[in-house]
């Protein structure tokens, strides 16, 4: 039997990893991308659960580093009790978790240049740059893509679009289909060097309308994610000083002597859950499904979970010998993941919704509530076990 021919539109993390997933599955894999150069030269870093972090494993990437994917054993929240001075309200250890960590850090220009090398050693993954994709047309009874000539091309089995939630080509097809609104914050990233300690407690401070994290990547080098009201990004921009002087003044109790090793990215945020995940052949997938404040760090874990279900659900039909793009297949693949998506998503949205909240009385009573079920194992387990597999159904 002749192999089934997936396309992929994206070569970000989200397109790369749902590349190299599926090849697994003996298919033959179109990854349509533009340049990796942005990807690469970023200063962002991901979180990934335990759980994801194994996954990874069992893809076996070409250069995969374990002393890259950098451990965290402890996780720490604070906020601000008054001006210039924060409290410890929350904290997860573990040490009570079996031996598990409570997340892995690392850069994306790493875990990029991993997968790149691992694709292109794939001789079931065929590379296409540079193309203008217009539109995806019927051919007979399968799929392909336009493009602004008239090459040949060709047809596709399914075709699953990673290119994020505001692509034209996803505005095209499925329209504005989805419950999204901007948050009005931006978030600010860079990655600071500093003098050499264990390193290995994740740290987030809330502040007013602000969350500032302080995430380890090395025992030298730690990425800080500042989330800020748009408001203040321009006059941020235009004053290089004044931002690294108040990073460096939160971070003064964890870090010692930071220099700044990269410049600031900002980056809009905005909050997205799609209501439908798929037309015919053709499935969304990534942030084009659900975008989240990043301030529980697990918009690409999210990813991962759905490309695990897609993995099991695409195998057992190929095992089946039947046609992976059917409708009733992306339905079963759509109903698996999206209960699931929809709650992780408004839980992490009601999340970042109670640490903005303003009135001095409800974050007196917010902080109490936290600090109980900081003292509460069992609560603890709770929250462990959804940060590092998501709701099940």
């Amino acid at each position: 039997m002749e192999k089934q021919k997936i396309c992929i539109v994206g070569g970000g993390l989200t397109g790369l990893i749902t590349a190299i997933a599926l090849s697994k599955l003996n298919l033959k894999v179109d990854l349509f991308t533009g340049s990796t150069n942005r990807n690469i030269k970023t200063n962002r870093t991901i979180a990934i659960s335990q759980q994801n972090y194994n996954f990874l494993k069992e893809l076996n990437f070409s250069n995969f580093s374990k002393k890259d994917f950098w451990p965290c054993s402890g996780m720490k929240l604070y906020t601000e009790s008054e001006e210039n001075f924060f409290s410890e309200i929350f904290e997860l250890d573990k040490h009570k978790k079996q031996g598990k960590e409570i997340l892995y850090m690392v850069e994306n220009s790493k875990i990029i240049n991993f997968m790149m090398s691992n694709i292109k050693k794939n001789k079931l993954i065929s590379i296409k740059t540079k193309k203008k994709i217009l539109d995806i047309i019927p051919s007979g009874t399968l799929k392909s893509l336009k493009f602004n000539n008239d090459e040949d091309v060709a047809k596709y089995n399914l075709i699953i679009i990673c290119t994020g939630n505001d692509s034209s080509l996803i505005k095209k097809i499925f329209k504005n289909e989805a419950f999204q609104y901007s948050y009005e914050e931006t978030a600010i990233t860079s990655i600071l060097k500093h003098n050499s300690l264990q390193n290995n407690v994740a740290r987030q401070i809330f502040l007013n309308n602000e969350i500032i994290a302080f995430l380890p990547i090395s025992k030298t080098k730690t990425s800080i994610v500042w989330t800020v009201n748009k408001n203040i990004v321009n006059d941020l921009k235009k004053n290089d000083l004044l931002l690294k002087k108040k990073i460096k003044f939160y971070s003064k109790d964890y870090l010692k002597n930071v220099k700044f090793a990269t410049n600031f990215e900002y980056k809009d945020l905005n909050f997205s859950i799609r209501k439908k995940y798929y037309q015919d052949r053709i499935l969304l997938f990534g942030d084009a499904l659900h975008l989240v404040h990043p301030l529980a760090g697990q918009g690409f874990n999210m990813t991962i979970r759905d490309l695990e279900s897609l993995r099991i659900t695409l195998k057992s039909k190929i095992e089946l010998g039947l046609d992976i793009g059917t409708s009733d297949i992306l339905s079963e693949f759509s109903e698996k993941v999206k209960p699931g998506n929809f709650i992780y998503s408004f839980g992490i949205d009601f999340l970042k919704n109670c640490f903005s909240i303003k009135s001095e009385n409800i974050k007196k009573l917010r902080n109490n509530i936290i600090l109980e079920l900081s003292k509460n194992n069992i609560a603890k387990d709770i929250f462990f076990n959804i940060a590092n597999k998501g709701f099940k159904f």
